[in-house]
């Protein structure tokens, strides 16, 4: 039978069909999947060339909120900057929403909504500790009443914000005086009564047609940020990351040493769930890097350490989590050890896939994925920048080796991406048979600093039984023409909840690609 012809008629008495004929009906294996052709959307912020950034302008974090219609950006100088989606609209019935197909194809594009100043610097005076203003990360809560919802964290405090519409209202038609208003008339009929009704004197017949009552107008809307929880003087520590819960009631904040648990409506007190701490200070061997909740499970975390490995804790175990439920770690292999190989093993960012199946992870040189279920190690491991590897001692003299960079997954788990030096970031492939390694640059021509892709074949994520190492370059980048710059440092990236959109920040700068 030849493909994409009918299957002809059978009689019951006819035979079956010889076994190669069987055999050719059989459906094809999969295609690998194809890389991404990613291009540049929009860019926020954009410098001209030879423009000093200031410090505080720096971006310090990014997210996007759980439908993706919402951007916030956080910078050193403690600002908030909020962007929202334009190219989608609320359709009221089905049959408007089918009209609007066409624009399914369209890449999401985003406009500036508003900013406030959610930190301020402060200064520990029990301590001598100065507390800078830099937003460290910003976690998005539910949305009610029309209201968006947001918890940011500077290194010592947090704060639950409100951003809500609120509508301008203004007085008019009133019962005024003419002769005293101004010549060209006041805004909103505001004028100025006169003194004969000011001074609480009846009102004389004749000086007015009829009573007007006033009028209260609302005419235009702005949007207002309110601070109304502090979260704060729980943390002996700088905090490193925030994560909410899927119970969408509490939320976890982790320093270096210890993880507490915060309910959202009660800032005044707040239950420390893990603490790491020794007794004896010098016994301290490692620290905690980042935190994350599971995205579906409300009694699930996940804490990576500067070992390089993640700990699964089950809130339900124990009050105080001493231990924890799985542990994720890749061992070195033997002789392989060197000064730097707990510093560049140190864990940096963690993220839960969309369905909790999987851990993402970045460490200063890699970045690894991981099942839950399998703790034998990582099922894949990305080199990201291994030209680097040679230079280790002097990115420690610079203290780059200290950079923490941070990673994120696509919404259907097929794809991964991190930053890198030079103000690139990498994107690869996790599916079934991809070979994808796609290095991008945050400007307007995102691919001008392609690097060669290894021509490795890579296994199927289902049928993997030991780790995948993709995405070393065999030159490195000089090979290729373009020289890396330390100073210039993609270090924070988000992918959009349910479409191909990486935002990422490159200096003061928010660059958007789509795919």
């Amino acid at each position: 039978m030849m493909n994409g012809a009918a299957a002809p008629e059978r009689s019951p008495s006819a035979s079956p069909p010889p076994p190669a004929q069987a055999q050719a009906q059989a459906p094809p294996s999969p295609s690998p999947m194809q890389p991404f052709d990613w291009k540049f959307s929009q860019v926020f912020g954009e410098r001209s060339t030879g423009e000093e950034v200031q410090d505080v302008d720096i971006i310090s974090a990014i997210e996007f909120n759980k439908s993706g219609h919402h951007l916030a950006t956080g910078d050193r100088g403690g600002r908030v900057v909020l962007f929202e989606r334009t190219d989608v609209k609320d359709h009221t019935c089905r049959k408007d929403a089918e009209k609007a197909d066409y624009s399914i194809s369209r890449h999401p594009e985003f406009r500036y909504k508003t900013e406030f100043q959610s930190h301020e610097p402060e200064f520990d005076y029990l301590k001598s500790l100065e507390i800078e203003e830099k937003i460290n990360q910003i976690k998005w809560c539910q949305a009610a009443n029309g209201a968006l919802f947001l918890l940011s964290t500077n290194d010592k405090t947090i704060k639950f914000w409100k951003v809500q519409e609120k509508k301008i209202k203004k007085v008019s038609e009133m019962n005024l005086d003419r002769s005293t208003a101004p010549a060209n008339g006041s805004p909103g009929g505001v004028g100025h009564l006169s003194p004969s009704h000011s001074n609480g004197n009846a009102l004389k017949p004749g000086v007015f047609a009829s009573l007007r009552m006033p009028v209260v107008t609302s005419q235009e809307t702005s949007l207002a940020a309110t601070c109304r929880r502090v979260y704060a003087h729980a943390h002996d520590y700088h905090i490193n990351s925030i994560s909410n819960n899927s119970d969408g009631e509490t939320f976890i904040s982790a320093d270096d040493l210890r993880i507490n648990l915060w309910n959202l409506e009660i800032s005044n007190q707040s239950f420390n769930i893990i603490d790491v701490k020794p007794t004896n200070m010098e016994d301290l061997t490692e620290v905690i890097t980042s935190a994350e909740f599971h995205p579906t499970h409300c009694n699930t975390l996940a804490y990576s350490s500067s070992k390089g490995s993640i700990r699964l804790v089950d809130l339900r175990q124990s009050a105080l989590c001493d231990t924890h439920s799985q542990i994720f770690e890749q061992h070195e292999a033997p002789g392989s050890r060197s000064f730097f190989t707990e510093i560049i093993a140190s864990i940096s960012d963690i993220k839960f896939s969309k369905d909790g199946r999987h851990i993402l992870s970045r460490d200063y040189m890699t970045l690894k994925l991981w099942d839950v279920k399998m703790n034998s190690g990582p099922v894949a491991t990305f080199q990201v920048h291994e030209y680097l590897r040679p230079k280790l001692c002097d990115l420690y003299e610079n203290d780059s080796i200290f950079d923490k960079f941070e990673c994120c997954q696509s919404d259907d788990g097929l794809r991964v991406a991190t930053g890198s030096y030079s103000n690139i970031f990498r994107v690869f492939g996790v599916g079934t048979g991809s070979n994808e390694a796609t290095t991008l640059e945050a400007t307007r021509n995102p691919t001008r600093r392609q690097l060669q892709n290894p021509t490795r074949a890579a296994r199927s994520m289902n049928t993997l039984t030991r780790a995948v190492r993709r995405g070393g370059e065999s030159t490195g980048i000089d090979a290729n023409g373009n020289s890396y710059d330390l100073s210039t440092k993609l270090l924070h990236l988000a992918w959009h909840p349910s479409e191909n959109l990486i935002a990422c920040a490159a200096a003061n700068s928010l660059y958007m690609y789509y795919a």
